[in-house]
């Protein structure tokens, strides 16, 4: 097999949070973006969710049409998204599972009973020829359901690695190696995210067959400091020594 150069895309929800919570014009998604690829990311991750807590429609028209690099959209089966996404045409499609009462994402897509409705909207997607990921939980019935969809990626949710305490880390760790073993036998392609940080990816970097990390909160909370382009560099210089 050849070797995989690792990937980071750059997850931006949080300037947007930040913009939303005076429901001004600023800060700007999509100069966080320009200034994430200048520092190195390989794409933009963007979730809109259904409530528009953070990135709202007009944001996703004017990445699609300002980015540099590949937009990744992070969705749930809502029928307004599903519209909005098949209008705008991003380079890949991420279905995740969404509460409103919820902070952030807090656990994996229930693909196995979910099947059939996800069946008719990855079909959507595929036919625009948009690269549809699906964001689950390390476990085998979940990633054998979704090689069964016919999507081109999973994203592993890396949330239970990271919460874990250091004497505690190699159970969840085992289980996304596995997984993503599990993943590549099957013909998917892998990437994973969700709480990772400067100081506990450097594991997740060695996973079998792992194509692209999504991360953003630790990168933004570590752009307050440095600026947002020091911050996506130094993420991104540690993936590539880690390659």
């Amino acid at each position: 097999m050849s070797k995989i150069i690792k990937t980071l895309g750059v997850n931006i929800d949080h300037v947007a949070t930040i913009r939303q919570a005076r429901k001004t014009i600023e800060p700007e998604p999509a100069t966080a973006a320009a200034l994430a690829e200048m520092g190195g990311a390989d794409g933009i991750t963007i979730h809109l969710r259904e409530d528009r807590r953070h990135i709202q429609d007009y944001d996703l028209d004017v990445l699609k049409r300002t980015i540099k690099s590949r937009l990744n959209l992070e969705m749930a089966l809502s029928e307004g998204v599903i519209k909005k996404a098949l209008e705008i045409e991003p380079e890949q499609i991420t279905i995740v599972p969404e509460k409103r009462e919820e902070v952030t994402t807090e656990g994996g897509l229930d693909v196995v009973r979910g099947f059939d409705q996800l069946k008719k909207v990855i079909l959507q997607f595929q036919d625009k020829g948009i690269y549809v990921s699906l964001f689950i939980d390390p476990e085998p019935d979940q990633i054998k359901a979704s090689a069964d969809l016919g999507v081109e990626f999973i994203e592993l949710h890396t949330g239970h690695y990271a919460n874990a305490s250091m004497r505690e880390r190699h159970i969840p760790q085992k289980q996304l190696f596995d997984g993503a073993s599990q993943a590549i036998n099957l013909g998917l392609r892998v990437n994973a995210g969700h709480g990772l940080t400067y100081h506990n990816v450097q594991e997740i970097l060695t996973m079998e067959g792992l194509e692209e990390l999504n991360i953003g909160h630790s990168i933004i909370a570590r752009a307050v400091f440095v600026g947002l382009k020091e911050a996506v560099r130094e993420m991104k210089n540690i993936i590539i020594h880690n390659n």
